[in-house]
């Protein structure tokens, strides 16, 4: 199948679970003549894993089509927040409180505002960025209330070799512990499990840009 009937596909599997679901495409590698096809569609929300690709890939595409969304869905380093602020309206990677404070001082530099999710690590693995479970509300108000951050969701990894809708399910139950925030969880091969769980965003990448 043709890029244009992949993601028809994935776009027609989002909107039969939850036609509200904000799809990510998630652009990493990709090159900006399969992006743009995807644009052609009026696909607006697009995501990658690195700061400064980004900025190479995307610097004036932002200036050319305004009602582009990019999310940062990878790690960020703090030698990269002012880049990231200038150019991306989400991170999904929220996970310290050194970046908070960080990330707030440099909006208010830039003077301006982008949305957040916190990472939450719910494997608990020793390997993976992401606030606990049970350190989850401190830092939830920490970042609104002292870093004055819009925090609008949750994010998620699942363990590759666990079933990921536990921790879907975990991540959800978090979220209306807190106050029902969005929920940024499901990849290719896992989104549908996600959008069943209550996902409002999901970061597809390799479905949609495979050959096969």
């Amino acid at each position: 199948m043709s890029l244009e009937d992949n993601y028809r596909k994935v776009f027609n599997n989002c909107s039969d679970i939850n036609k509200n679901a904000t799809l990510i495409v998630v652009s990493k590698s990709q090159s900006f003549e399969n992006i743009n096809k995807l644009i052609n569609l009026n696909h607006c929300h697009f995501g990658e894993n690195k700061v400064q690709e980004a900025l190479v890939k995307w610097n004036k595409a932002k200036e050319t089509y305004k009602n582009i969304k990019l999310h940062l869905v990878g790690r960020l380093q703090s030698n990269k927040i002012t880049k990231a602020l200038s150019l991306f309206d989400y991170i999904h990677s929220l996970d310290s409180r050194k970046l908070a404070s960080e990330l707030s001082l440099e909006e208010n530099k830039q003077l301006k505002k982008i949305k957040y999710f916190i990472q939450v690590n719910t494997g608990k693995e020793i390997q993976k960025s992401g606030i606990l479970e049970e350190e989850l509300l401190d830092f939830y108000k920490f970042c609104k209330e002292e870093s004055k951050l819009n925090v609008i969701g949750l994010m998620c990894l699942p363990p590759v070799n666990d079933d990921p809708r536990k921790h879907f399910r975990k991540l959800k139950n978090l979220s209306e512990k807190i106050g029902n925030l969005s929920l940024s969880m499901g990849m290719s091969n896992d989104y549908h499990i996600a959008l069943e769980e209550g996902a409002t965003h999901v970061r597809v990448g390799s479905v949609i840009f495979s050959s096969g």
